[in-house]
């Protein structure tokens, strides 16, 4: 439904949305820096998983899940792809995102183009969603290799991850626009963490006390979490469907929001 107001108040351009997409490409070219940026933040979760999945592993042992006995390691693996997934997204439209509208004024140039504001921010989120995707592509390549999931499975979770990017996009580009300073972000990172460390990432939700689980299970990064594991594991049931409107609603949500935003900033 929401999809449909968005078409109906805008007509995107392919081409226009290639543009904003292909400026970001350029400032990749342009110097060593932002490769450094862009590939620093792959290692945070591969060093989660080998720390704690692997290291910690050891002491835990074996996880039942639903029945299915698997190694600590294979249990943490797919929050790590999910988390991967996540942070590559926030990273580029938060951060970055926020840089570019309060500072470099960068949209505000781009409007003197025939890009639309809704075009901006349909190009910095498939950016987002790209930058996100190279991080869960070598990780899923780790995870294969480490025996933690089958091609299959990696191969199924790849665009579940896509899905993820595009969800914790959106939403994070609103909430930059949002944003008064570089001091609102400490907020936006404690809550970043916090759904880092409750959201099923280190151990089932079922371990916490019943109000607990209910509050973990309405955050989105436990329904991403779930999502992954799922396809990571072969564990598959009715409730990934759950998982994926969830993400899906949260990414249409948070686009139609930050669209508007973007639009009341810089043409009003």
């Amino acid at each position: 439904m929401m999809t449909t107001l968005v078409a109906a108040r805008i007509s995107v351009s392919p081409g226009r949305v290639g543009a904003v997409i292909n400026r970001n490409v350029g400032a990749l070219r342009s110097g060593p820096s932002y490769w450094v940026v862009l590939i620093s933040g792959f290692f945070e979760p591969l060093l989660y998983l080998l720390s704690i999945g692997v290291g910690v592993g050891a002491l835990v042992g074996d996880l039942t899940l639903d029945g299915q006995t698997m190694s600590y390691a294979a249990f943490v693996a797919p929050a790590m792809l999910a988390v991967s997934a996540m942070s590559g997204a926030l990273a580029e439209t938060t951060f970055n995102f926020f840089f570019k509208l309060k500072y470099m004024k960068t949209f505000e140039a781009v409007l003197a183009t025939p890009v639309r504001p809704f075009e901006i921010a349909v190009g910095e989120l498939v950016w987002a969603v790209i930058r996100g995707s190279l991080y869960t592509a070598i990780f899923l390549g780790f995870m294969v290799a480490m025996g933690l999931t089958t091609a299959a499975g990696a191969l199924a979770a790849f665009p579940a991850t896509v899905l993820i990017g595009l969800a914790f996009g959106a939403v994070g580009m609103w909430v930059s626009t949002l944003m008064r300073g570089w001091q609102d972000f400490d907020l936006m990172g404690t809550g970043q963490f916090a759904l880092f460390l409750f959201s099923g990432t280190f151990s089932p939700v079922q371990n916490y006390p019943v109000g607990v689980e209910i509050l973990i299970q309405l955050t989105p990064l436990y329904h991403a979490v779930e999502l992954v594991r799922a396809l990571c594991t072969g564990i598959v049931g009715p409730g990934i469907l759950v998982n994926i409107a969830y993400l899906a609603i949260m990414g249409v949500g948070g686009l139609w929001l930050a669209s508007r935003r973007v639009e009341k900033m810089l043409c009003l």
